[in-house]
């Protein structure tokens, strides 16, 4: 399936949007439900305010409305979408319920099939790299939408101590479009680490097959996220995650032939400032190369979107950028791509 351009069916970014809820709890109110100072969960946390869901705004509803924006960028017709692929979360409108297929049925995508997919925080990163391959492997996938919502900040208690680190937690919703041979913003290679000894130090404890939810449990708040061992894990994951943060996003680079010097703008995930800061010296990266989050907190999968739209908002994308998507879940997963902005060489 070679491409008129010579290459192997070349997959480009047709258009993608963002939906964040007007809704919005601001830093002096979590330091005062979680009884932390404000300069604590304001600039350490990086949490100046974020958004919070209105009464409409459930999480697959929320990837819906960043998809109708989406499909409106790319000026095309939903009928011409071949594939969608749900890349929101589980907590949302129903269980057992498969969210791609409610999405193809509001946006009135009827030539497409759906399914969904999921690797927390880093399911939008992955999910391009899946969308990808079936485009490159099936001559009937030509267009392609990722989309979908987060609301797990649903299962934040601010009183418990144990889950501070995920107080950033908001809501919102994004989308991609993804095309074949699309000579604008090429997705090139992706990289993913996974690491399984972490794959039961965060969850939510009851509600499973090992402890279906009882009345009791979700009386005594077993319901929302919790972390058993927190200084164990923080002494086992701060160094690794670090590492392997910087790992993906140099390997993605170095697949797609290029080096870190080569990197003009960073779509990061929210995290705290210090991480931040981090992450942005040791790749050589000025600030204004990528966006700090702390006026809508951590979305979830949609973090990178949320940042592109900022970075074109400012007037940031150029043609010949080399952008790169990076984030991370609790599993624990990291991942990045790599994307040649603008129109292709």
């Amino acid at each position: 399936m070679a491409a008129n351009n010579g290459f192997i069916d070349q997959i480009g970014i047709l258009s993608f949007a963002s939906y964040l809820p007007d809704d919005r709890i601001t830093g002096k109110e979590i330091a005062r439900l979680s009884g932390l100072p404000a300069e604590v969960v304001e600039q350490k946390m990086g949490i100046k305010e974020k958004t919070v869901p209105g009464p409409d705004d459930h999480t697959v509803q929320m990837g819906v409305w960043a998809a109708e924006r989406a499909i409106a960028k790319a000026n095309i017709e939903a009928e011409e979408i071949d594939l969608i692929i749900y890349t929101g979360e589980e907590h949302k409108e129903y269980p057992l319920w498969t969210a791609g297929i409610y999405l193809q049925k509001k946006l009135g995508a009827v030539n497409a099939w759906a399914f969904d997919v999921s690797l927390r925080c880093s399911t939008t990163v992955m999910a391009m790299h899946v969308a990808k391959s079936l485009m490159q492997a099936d001559k009937e996938i030509n267009t392609v939408l990722l989309a979908g919502g987060y609301r797990n900040g649903d299962f934040i208690n601010y009183e418990n101590p144990r889950t501070r680190f995920m107080y950033n937690l908001a809501a919102g919703g994004g989308a991609i479009i993804l095309k074949k041979n699309h000579e604008e913003n090429i997705l090139l290679e992706t990289e993913v680490i996974t690491d399984g000894s972490f794959s039961e130090d965060v969850y939510v404890p009851a509600g499973g097959t090992k402890q279906p939810l009882t009345g009791e449990l979700l009386e005594s708040g077993a319901y929302q996220l919790d972390v058993l061992d927190p200084e164990g894990m923080k002494q086992r994951l701060e160094q690794k995650s670090m590492d392997n943060f910087l790992e993906v996003i140099r390997q993605s680079l170095a697949k797609s032939g290029f080096s870190e010097s080569d990197l003009d703008y960073l779509a990061i995930l929210h995290m705290k400032r210090s991480a931040h800061n981090h992450v942005l010296k040791s790749l050589g990266l000025k600030e204004d190369q990528a966006a700090y989050l702390n006026t809508t907190g951590h979305a979830g999968q949609f973090d990178q979107i949320i940042s592109l739209e900022k970075a074109e908002e400012r007037g940031l994308l150029q043609d010949g950028m080399v952008i790169s998507m990076v984030s991370a879940g609790i599993g624990y997963a990291w991942s990045a791509n790599t994307i040649r902005w603008g129109r292709s060489k």
